[in-house]
């Protein structure tokens, strides 16, 4: 019962939608109709500048990480995981969306690994950053960077949980990133910029 709590804890914290509702607060628009549609950090980044883009990452870190970290204290690593794959199954499938389309998960799963194994996720952190400012493709990085956690996780001798979780998680970053390995190999991804874009308006 503890465990099924802490995973519905998980989800609902994983449904807040931060980019939408700091989107539609702040500028009065829905992210979901401009850039990439995408409710995520870096569709708010570059469509609305690094300040909102950068509180929108950490809002959605810290929806992975905290019910992730909590349930890891009260009840072990295996809740630990089901809470922090809730929460990212939440970020996905928002509750206050209507269930609609979400964000692709990378801010939160990672947020997650932190607080169930910080030391996983603190070196998938760098190597998604080294990747991210080598390379300015946010999907490389994402997509190379969760597929090394299983591997960085059974290096580091961690329980059975932590190595599923990140072999699930690297699977789920890599479908829904299929459309972005689509333009990688036609040559059509767009390079990320530090430069903030103009912003679009609703609907565009």
């Amino acid at each position: 019962m503890e465990t099924a709590l802490f995973a519905l804890a998980g989800y609902l914290a994983g449904s807040l939608p931060f980019g939408y509702w700091l989107v539609r607060v702040s500028k009065g628009a829905d992210i979901r109709t401009v850039g990439s549609g995408n409710i995520g950090a870096s569709n708010v980044w570059r469509t609305y500048g690094r300040g909102l883009g950068l509180t929108v990452m950490t809002l959605d870190v810290l929806k992975g990480f905290v019910p992730a970290l909590l349930a890891t204290m009260y009840a072990g690593k295996l809740a630990g995981v089901l809470a922090g794959g809730a929460a990212i199954a939440g970020h996905w499938r928002p509750l206050f969306l209507g269930f609609q389309r979400g964000g692709k998960i990378v801010a939160t799963f990672g947020g997650s690994l932190l607080g169930v194994a910080p030391v996983v996720g603190a070196i998938g952190a760098g190597v998604w950053i080294a990747l991210f400012l080598a390379f300015r493709y946010a999907s490389v990085a994402s997509i190379v960077s969760a597929l090394a956690l299983p591997l960085v996780a059974a290096a580091l001798e961690e329980p059975w949980p932590v190595i599923a979780y990140t072999s699930v998680g690297a699977l789920a970053i890599v479908f829904l990133h299929r459309a972005n390995i689509a333009r990688l190999r036609a040559g059509t991804e767009n390079r990320f910029s530090f430069r903030r874009r103009r912003s679009q308006p609703a609907g565009a």
